[in-house]
């Protein structure tokens, strides 16, 4: 047994599984040196430049959970079963390096919009400083969004069940031909999608369609229905002028969409205070405080450490806000009050549907910004740059969690290892901005301005072109946006109510359980006639295609696992969300992961 003790931590102990003597011992300072060091100086920066070349020449990237996931399982290996703790902080390390070096469109739109030169070091500090924020406040959601309400997090159970399995062998035998098999059909899959005109033309997505595999048809089914119906309503948006004829219905069925989660989380988040504060109220003298496991083998959690940690930071996003670039006070509070409500409503959504609608937020941020008064494009978009980063931080802390918490690794560990990172992404943020549009200065220029023909095939740089557009457009109000969001707000509203008094009583428990018929009426309710708006509204948020396909990929789950066999021997060993559909799911995220690393690795090496 190996024993390490932190300075403010319990001994921890924990068996000694490597299987070479030479390596560090786990929980010894060179242990957490070597992950930290993989996780910063190799796989953070590899995902990073991959994903700002994705954001520069296409518009969205790839997180690096999965990627850094499977890297860290293989430098971990000689811990053995121990090294999938390892391997979990090395990604939650790596993808938050990745993930901030993604936030370089940012400064991208800042050229754009033609904002005055400000030095390199005050975008470093404010980056930072949303970072560290945004870093707190998704873990003060993780009890709620992973503990309590267990939402999937596809990608976070897709990184759990590849580094359970490629660091215990026993589980590898018993899952290596659903894991690598999806990962195969995964990369074939994020090849041809782009090479292929075909499927190109159809937004196939093995990612999208292996996360629905994760979480079947009550997610999946609802993800079609509120697909087809905004696409249905395309002809009534136009008549009524909220898109303009060949607009996409997405381009305002987010503001819909998003309001549908906000609605929706106003019922749930009442509930779960009203059951805090009656336990409060009612739990029994003297009753043993519970422990989690995580926390009985390395330091333990503070909740009011992590409050001290948001508060401390915020107030430095603020002052850093108002100091370097003179947004107002007001709106930089504003701005943070913001980053508190995204963070639980695009957690849910990233949760439920492996979607993180952060560009989504950035639009709505900019639209309450000029409903207070806000009408200077530039200082609109350094009050969103705190959201839209928040939101991407707090919801890869929100996904790294997931799995860590399936895995059992000490939270306040994980916290650490991300902060490591978020203070290397901030520099590099920056750096890859510069890097980037020095060596390709046609990436300076604003392509709001460009005629079709004239924008470069090779840049299109969507994500900036969205930022570019909606801060623009302040100057120019449209009431219908913010009529939009209330009536989604409405729908999520009424929708939860009635699915809590219906759906979710014992009366109607006991009722679907009495005949095969009562279950399909039951399934009918849950998916089509009142669907958990949390997971309809992702069809408001992508083209219909991914809708489906996603859909496509909850349904066939849901048939597998319905109609499969009871699992005998060694399938019946594997833990409970290791089943067949969760492998190959989790496999196809991956192998689609890998291509786009790939196919962005090619891309970046033939512009250089």
């Amino acid at each position: 047994m190996n024993s390490a003790v932190l300075s403010d931590s319990m001994p921890v102990s924990v068996p000694d599984t490597r299987r070479w003597q030479w390596l560090p011992p786990v929980g010894s300072k060179g242990y957490y040196l070597l992950l930290g060091a993989i996780g910063m100086l190799v796989l953070g920066p590899l995902g990073g430049i991959t994903a700002a070349f994705m954001n520069f020449s296409i518009g969205f990237f790839v997180g690096g959970q999965v990627l850094a996931g499977i890297l860290g399982s293989v430098v971990t290996y000689g811990y053995g079963s121990e090294g999938r703790h390892g391997a979990n902080y090395i990604q939650t390390t790596a993808a938050s390096v990745a993930g901030m070096m993604a936030m370089s469109a940012l400064i991208q739109a800042m050229v754009w919009m033609n904002m005055p030169a400000v030095p390199a070091w005050q975008l470093i500090v404010y980056m930072l400083c949303i970072s560290m924020m945004a870093a707190g406040v998704g873990m003060l959601y993780t009890p709620i969004l992973v503990e309590k309400m267990q939402l999937t997090f596809p990608s976070g159970l897709a990184v759990a069940n590849i580094l359970r399995a490629l660091t215990d062998p026993e589980l590898l035998k018993r899952s290596v031909g659903r894991l690598f098999g999806g990962m195969g059909v995964g990369l074939l899959g994020g090849f041809a999608g782009t090479k292929v005109a075909f499927l190109s033309a159809i937004e196939f997505s093995t990612s999208t369609f292996g996360a629905g595999l994760i979480v079947g048809a009550r997610v999946g089914v609802p993800a079609i229905v509120g697909g087809l119906t905004f696409w249905s309503l395309t002809p009534y948006f136009v008549s009524i002028g909220w898109l303009k004829d060949g607009e996409p219905f997405r381009k305002i069925a987010f503001l819909i969409a998003l309001g549908m989660i906000l609605g929706a989380a106003v019922i749930d988040m009442a509930l779960i205070l009203w059951r805090a504060l009656k336990q409060l109220t009612t739990a029994p003298e003297g009753a043993p405080v519970q422990v989690p496991e995580e926390q009985r083998t390395g330091p333990r959690a503070s909740m009011p450490r992590l409050f001290a940690w948001v508060a401390f930071w915020a107030v430095a996003t603020g002052v850093s806000g108002v100091q370097f670039f003179g947004v107002a006070p007001g709106h930089m509070v504003l701005a943070i009050v913001l980053v508190v409500l995204f963070a639980l409503v695009n957690g849910i959504s990233l949760g439920l549907t492996d979607w993180n609608p952060i560009s989504s937020a950035f639009v709505v941020t900019v639209l309450i910004l000029a409903a207070t008064g806000l009408k200077d494009p530039i200082l609109a978009l350094m009050g969103a740059t705190v959201v839209f980063v928040s939101c991407s931080v707090a919801g890869d802390m929100q996904q790294d969690r997931s799995t860590g918490w399936r895995l059992g690794s000490n939270r306040t560990l994980q916290f650490r290892f991300q902060a490591a990172g978020l203070v290397l992404g901030a520099v590099l943020a920056v750096a890859a901005a510069h890097l980037f549009m020095t060596a390709y200065p046609i990436l300076k220029i604003d392509q709001t301005m460009l005629s079709k023909d004239a924008a470069p095939a090779q840049w299109s740089s969507a994500m900036t072109y969205k930022f570019v557009g909606a801060l623009r457009s302040i100057t120019e109000p449209k009431p219908y946006q913010t009529d939009a969001i209330l009536i989604g707000m409405a729908i999520g509203f009424v929708t939860e109510l009635l699915r809590k008094f219906v759906l979710q009583s014992s009366s109607w428990h006991a009722y679907k359980r009495t005949s095969k018929g009562a279950y399909a009426l039951d399934f009918v309710l849950d998916t089509m006639v009142i669907p958990s708006p949390y997971a309809s509204s992702f069809g408001g948020f992508v083209n219909l295609p991914p809708a489906l396909w996603f859909g496509a990929g909850g349904v066939i789950s849901s048939l597998i696992n319905t109609l499969k066999p009871k699992a005998q021997g060694g399938e019946a060993d594997l833990p409970s969300d290791m089943s067949a559909t969760s492998l190959v799911g989790g496999g196809m995220i991956a192998g689609d992961a890998l291509a786009a690393l790939t196919l962005g690795v090619i891309g970046l090496l033939a512009v250089l």
